[in-house]
C-alpha cells in the first residue's frame, strides 16, 4: 500500500483498536487476531494493535494496520524510541503510531529526529499520538502523516472528560493539514459520529468494542446503581 491509498481507505472510516492489558485472559496474539477478524466483519476500515507479536499476527489482513509498542513506565511509553518505531515497521505495520507529544523521550531524540530516522528505514506512515494542539502543530511540522488525539487528557495539557475531546479535534482540524484521527474515550456510535462532525478524518475505537472487562463493568456498575 502506498501512502495515498492508505489514507484514502481510512478516510471517514472506523479504526478498531484490538488490545488487551498485561495479565488479562485475552492478552494473546492469536486472540487479538481473531478480534481483529471480527472487527473486519463488522465494517472496520483499519486495525490498531500493540506489540510486535500482535502486529505480525494481523499484518496480512486486507486493511491498513496501525502498529505501536507500549514499553516502559515513563510518561512517554507509546513506541517511545526510534528503535521501537523501527521494530514496529519491520513487524509489518502500514502505519507506525508513536508518542507525538513534546515531552522528553527515553533515547534523547526529538520527535522530529525520530521521524527522520524512521523515514530513512521504512516507507511506513507515521501517526503522532498527541495530547494538545501544540503537540499536533509540532508533530505536523516534524513530518507526521496522521495526527491522533490519543493522549488528550493524559499529559496535563487538556482536561480528561467522560467522552472524546471534540474541542481538540476541531482545533487540530482547523489548524493542521494532516488527517486527524479521533481517539480516546469514544464509547458510543454517537461519540464517533460527533468526532467526524468535529473535523476528524477517521475514528479509532478500542475499549468500547474490544475490551470485555471494561464493557462488563459499565453494565455491572449501572445495575449496582439501580439497586441502591
Amino acid at each position: 500500500m502506498t501512502s495515498t491509498p492508505i489514507l484514502e481507505r481510512l478516510h471517514g472510516g472506523l479504526i478498531v483498536s484490538c488490545q488487551a492489558y498485561p495479565g488479562e485472559a485475552m492478552r494473546d496474539p492469536r486472540t487479538m487476531a481473531q478480534v481483529a477478524d471480527a472487527a473486519l466483519v463488522g465494517g472496520a476500515a483499519g486495525i490498531r494493535v500493540q506489540g510486535i507479536d500482535d502486529i505480525r499476527a494481523v499484518a496480512d489482513l486486507p486493511v491498513p494496520i496501525i502498529g505501536l509498542w507500549k514499553d516502559g513506565d515513563a510518561d512517554v511509553f507509546i513506541t517511545p524510541t526510534l528503535e521501537h518505531a523501527v521494530a514496529v515497521a519491520d513487524a509489518g505495520a502500514d502505519i507506525v503510531a508513536i508518542d507525538g507529544t513534546r515531552r522528553p523521550r527515553p533515547d534523547g531524540r526529538t520527535l522530529a529526529e525520530t521521524i527522520v530516522g524512521l523515514r530513512a528505514h521504512s516507507d511506513a506512515l507515521i501517526m503522532a499520538d498527541c495530547g494538545s494542539l501544540d503537540d499536533a502543530i509540532t508533530a505536523e511540522a516534524a513530518g507526521a502523516d496522521i495526527i491522533g488525539t490519543t493522549l488528550s487528557g493524559y499529559t496535563g495539557e487538556r482536561p480528561k472528560g467522560d467522552g472524546p475531546d471534540l474541542e481538540l479535534i476541531g482545533l487540530i482540524a482547523a489548524r493542521c493539514t494532516r488527517p486527524v484521527v479521533a481517539e480516546g474515550r469514544i464509547h458510543t456510535p454517537a461519540h464517533a459520529a460527533a468526532a467526524i462532525a468535529a473535523g476528524a478524518s477517521a475514528v479509532c475505537v478500542g475499549t468500547a468494542i474490544t475490551h470485555p472487562a471494561t464493557i462488563t463493568s459499565w453494565f455491572a456498575r449501572s445495575l449496582a446503581e439501580a439497586r441502591q
